[in-house]
């Protein structure tokens, strides 16, 4: 193999999937800074603004507020691997892959797992919560997920939460899809453990997994009557190095944390509450213009996550041509269905940057192209109309 003849150029895509979503270009050149030492003082202050701006994004004032090495996964392992020991009860609730995962994980790390479970597409019935809780006093967590990645669909957690605390229980929640594109209320409702990734509505690059945990948690984690199952992940250790003492533990990913701490200031420079309205308003646009070309979304508008959209694929229309057509003829990525919806839904991330008015218009005017080339008719200029209706609206 010659390497010398030309120089690698990766194509320039769309990124409208699940994730990775787009990063925008002061992101990219934040990561090619200079690689400092993993405990050089400079690097110590870009670790601890970070740590700040963490904080702010999940709206919480936790002393324990890190991003772990590893995608949304080391998250979810993370939580699960600090908190559980073998033996522990745990309800974990799922309404999709995701949840199913960490019903899972939690299991690999010696939980008696007790599941809640609904089907794709639907929220998590309280009442269950309630009938599970009541069944299984003993419990000491609670798990599920926010916004749940497979579907679209976005948990209500108020009723949940006060459920789980009323009985003493931790509560974890799986902020993946959810953490920063829209309120994820850590302090508002005591949530003990919270985490996500940075692949998602923070518009950085996939590699690092944002985690919160509330004091009484941290406590937990402490009082622990065995280690952590995990050295990598161990935050009785990792506390340590993204506190004051800087106690070494793993090489960080240092220039990943300097592409984190722009994205996060991007997300400051714009504000929490401007990001959650751009990220609502564009979805709902989007919503408006998928149902004037036809097409039946699969969660109903209460329980729609405003960071992800799935879309049924009208009878006869083979979805991964679809999906394939538009990648393309489009340059333009969408996501498949898990699960048991494989083969019968495409996903539609506008998460970060890739929340935009622009990106609704294009979207909706290509995939009308292509299911009109499919043999699904539709009326794209109607769509857009009712599209640019909602957003300017």
């Amino acid at each position: 193999m010659d390497l010398t003849e030309k120089s690698r150029r990766v194509p320039e895509k769309i990124l409208l999937g699940p994730g990775p979503t787009p990063v925008e270009g002061r992101i990219l050149r934040a990561m090619a800074e200079p690689t400092l030492g993993h405990l050089d003082r400079d690097f110590v202050a870009i670790m601890d603004e970070t740590r700040d701006l963490l904080r702010m994004v999940f709206q919480t004032g936790n002393d324990l507020t890190v991003a772990m090495s590893g995608t949304g996964s080391a998250g979810m392992e993370t939580a699960c691997v600090n908190m559980i020991e073998r033996g522990d009860k745990a309800i974990i609730c799922s309404h999709g892959v995701f949840g199913s995962r960490m019903q899972d994980v939690a299991g690999r790390c010696g939980a008696e797992v007790v599941e809640v479970n609904a089907p794709m597409g639907r929220p998590i019935d309280p009442g269950d919560v309630e009938r599970a809780v009541k069944a299984n006093p003993d419990a000491k967590f609670l798990g599920i997920v926010h916004a749940e990645t497979s579907t679209g669909v976005l948990q209500p957690l108020d009723e949940i939460a006060n459920l789980a605390h009323m009985a003493g229980m931790f509560m974890i929640v799986d902020a993946v899809t959810s953490l920063g594109g829209m309120e994820v209320p850590v302090d508002r409702l005591g949530l003990d453990m919270v985490y996500s990734g940075s692949q998602k509505c923070l518009g950085c690059p996939p590699g690092l997994a944002p985690v919160t945990v509330g004091p009484r948690a941290v406590e937990h984690i402490k009082g622990r009557k065995t280690k952590v199952q995990s050295w990598y992940l161990d935050l009785t250790m990792i506390m340590r190095y993204w506190g004051q003492e800087r106690f070494y533990h793993h090489t960080a990913p240092v220039n990943m944390i300097y592409g984190l701490n722009e994205g996060l200031r991007v997300i400051a420079e714009e504000g929490l509450e401007a990001r959650f309205a751009r990220h609502r308003k564009n979805a709902e646009s989007l919503w408006a213009g998928l149902e004037a070309l036809g097409l039946e979304l699969l969660v109903e508008p209460a329980y729609r996550l405003p960071s992800l959209t799935s879309v049924r694929m009208p009878v006869g229309v083979d979805e991964a041509v679809v999906r394939g057509r538009l990648m393309e003829e489009y340059s333009i990525e969408v996501g498949s269905g898990l699960g048991d919806l494989k083969g019968k839904i495409i996903r539609i991330g506008l998460m970060g940057s890739g929340s935009s008015r622009k990106n609704v218009v294009l979207l909706l005017s290509a995939l009308g192209a292509v299911l009109s080339g499919e043999g699904f008719a539709n009326d794209v200029g109607a769509a857009i109309e009712e599209a640019l209706a909602v957003i300017d609206g």
